[in-house]
């Protein structure tokens, strides 16, 4: 029998056994793995690990059984206790880890900022660091402060296995452990991306986004114009939550070219935009600006004080307050999509969102197959007609 197959027997003969633990394979040695007592609140329970440091071979699977079955002893007659089972590091250990750990994302982070091979505005690099990176970066050093283990792949993967399988924050988990881990020169397994496996983009493209009619009727829910002009905004122009407070707007007075600007300080960078549909201008009233009237709502823009994120959430809010159905970033799509119908050049459409065409790409991989299928398929149909007429 080989190692594999006792693995099995012997964890479903633990269940047989109304045991819940397992004995679970990571790299060359074997765990116990399973609901055990928080190691500062006994009476409370978790999904933990015992390193038993036994082999994974037959032998070594043998005293892994014998070792489940004494800690569930315990567990049941009120015995277990984590120091018969790890030795405890000593608080100059613990100091170590959590310097390295800190020096690290430091590092880490003076890099981030000072990179200028991206061309984001700094408050585009402040929002993108607080929400794409700092989270996971407060989460290392939580695990470190807990863990026995120093900064390497082993962390770095307990980490990323701590997020729920197939979510957004497990994809982006992933992308941000991963700049880390280049950054310091540490290598990660070879099956990292997948075992990311999050969310993905092209998980958003089966999203169920809100119609057209229903982006009119949703826009005459809004009580407020102040927030119908935000709506009608993103709604015609495709913007981020925040750029509409970043935008110049002078494109649409009366005499206007109707083409946005969206200021350099966003996330992304200064990129222009057109309107789709471009009757949307009129119809949601964005031509009514003038030079005395202002538009917006009164909300702090001033990034001294606040971030591009912050405000993006206030938009996010006045979403829910008028109950709309859907989100602003679906707004967003919606605009993209209208692009791609029309047959707008994906490098166009790209640059009018302010990202890259590879992300534009993997983002609306799906309507994208499905426009270039439908030229195609109309181009074939095409060369058949001329082809019966000339008959």
């Amino acid at each position: 029998m080989d190692e594999n197959q006792k693995l099995l027997d012997i964890n479903q003969d633990l269940e047989y056994k109304g045991i819940n633990l397992r004995i679970e394979k990571r790299g060359k040695v074997l765990n116990i793995r399973g609901s055990l007592p928080d190691k500062k609140s006994p009476s409370f329970h978790k999904i933990q690990r015992i390193s038993l440091k036994l082999p994974y071979d037959i032998i070594g699977l043998e005293e892994a059984k014998k070792a489940v079955e004494l800690v569930d002893f315990q567990i049941k007659k009120n015995q277990f206790f984590w120091s018969n089972w790890i030795k405890e590091k000593s608080i100059s250990s613990l100091k170590s880890n959590k310097l390295d750990v800190a020096n690290a994302i430091e590092s880490f982070k003076k890099e981030f900022f000072s990179n200028t091979s991206k061309s984001k505005s700094p408050a585009g690099k402040i929002s993108t660091w607080q929400s794409a990176y700092k989270p996971y970066m407060n989460r290392l050093i939580g695990f470190s402060n807990k863990s026995s283990l120093k900064l390497d792949a082993e962390l770095l993967l307990e980490i990323l296995l701590s997020y729920k399988e197939s979510s957004r924050s497990r994809q982006q988990c992933g992308i941000a452990l991963r700049a880390l881990a280049k950054h310091i020169n540490l290598e990660l397994p070879n099956n990292w991306k997948q075992l990311q496996n999050g969310y993905g983009i092209n998980k958003s493209n089966f999203r169920e986004l809100p119609s057209d009619e229903s982006i009119i009727n949703s826009f005459k829910l809004i009580p407020n114009p102040k927030w119908r002009f935000v709506f009608g905004l993103m709604a015609t122009y495709g913007l981020r939550n925040h750029e509409v407070f970043f935008s110049d707007l002078s494109c649409l007075k009366k005499d206007g070219d109707k083409i946005l600007r969206v200021f350099p300080n966003t996330k992304t960078g200064e990129h222009q935009v057109w309107p789709f549909h471009p009757e949307w201008v009129s119809l949601f009233e964005l031509d009514k600006i003038t030079d005395t009237v202002d538009l917006l709502p009164s909300i702090k823009t001033d990034l001294q004080d606040t971030t591009l994120q912050h405000i993006g959430r206030r938009v996010s809010e006045q979403f829910r307050r008028y109950n709309i159905s859907f989100t602003p970033y679906d707004l967003r799509h919606a605009w993209a999509i209208r692009t791609i119908l029309i047959g707008l050049p994906n490098t166009v459409a790209a640059k009018m969102m302010g990202h890259s065409v590879s992300i534009h790409t993997k983002t609306y991989h799906h309507w994208i197959t499905r426009r270039d299928q439908q030229l195609a398929v109309d181009s074939a149909l095409s060369r058949v007609n001329t082809n019966k007429n000339n008959n």
